[in-house]
């Protein structure tokens, strides 16, 4: 079983998965990516998400951004969704189609263009069962913490 499936709307949508695949190697979580548009080929993501081969899923959208949404109500896995800023309302339009779901469809959504935050929350998700993983978003955050008390530090320098 995968750790995590990618699906994006369309192929304009790279840069982002990019960012969400690197994180997620960072993490050595397995993944596949697809580009499946859920209004253009509804079908064809019905049929992925009905493979159940992942723990959870991250939708990337711009536009109406319905993908994750609508793969949220194909499963009752967790389902991350990243909205692209690209449209002309930036993002905006996008960002509602995901977080203004109807009561029992969740979508965990993160912010316009966040891929590396959406391979954080799904390495969270897993690490819940996982105490290899949990272990190394402990160093990460660790991490993360000596980078802001060093920049601290080299501030006062100046």
């Amino acid at each position: 079983m995968t750790d995590v499936k990618v699906i994006m709307g369309s192929a304009s949508d790279i840069d982002i998965a990019k960012k969400v695949t690197k994180t997620l190697k960072e993490f050595d979580l397995s993944y596949e990516v697809e580009v499946i548009s859920a209004h253009r080929a509804l079908d064809v993501l019905k049929e992925s998400i009905e493979k159940d081969d992942a723990e959870v899923y991250i939708g990337i959208a711009g536009m109406a951004a319905h993908l994750a949404g609508v793969m949220a109500g194909m499963t009752i896995k967790p389902v991350i969704g990243v909205p692209v800023a690209g449209s002309k309302t930036g993002g905006f339009d996008a960002l509602l189609s995901m977080v203004q779901m109807p009561k029992g469809v969740p979508v965990a959504t993160v912010a316009l263009n966040g891929g590396e935050n959406a391979a954080i929350l799904a390495a969270q998700i897993l690490a819940l069962s996982n105490e290899k993983l949990k272990e190394k978003l402990v160093n990460y955050k660790k991490e993360m913490r000596e980078k802001v008390l060093a920049d601290d530090k080299n501030l006062e320098e100046i």
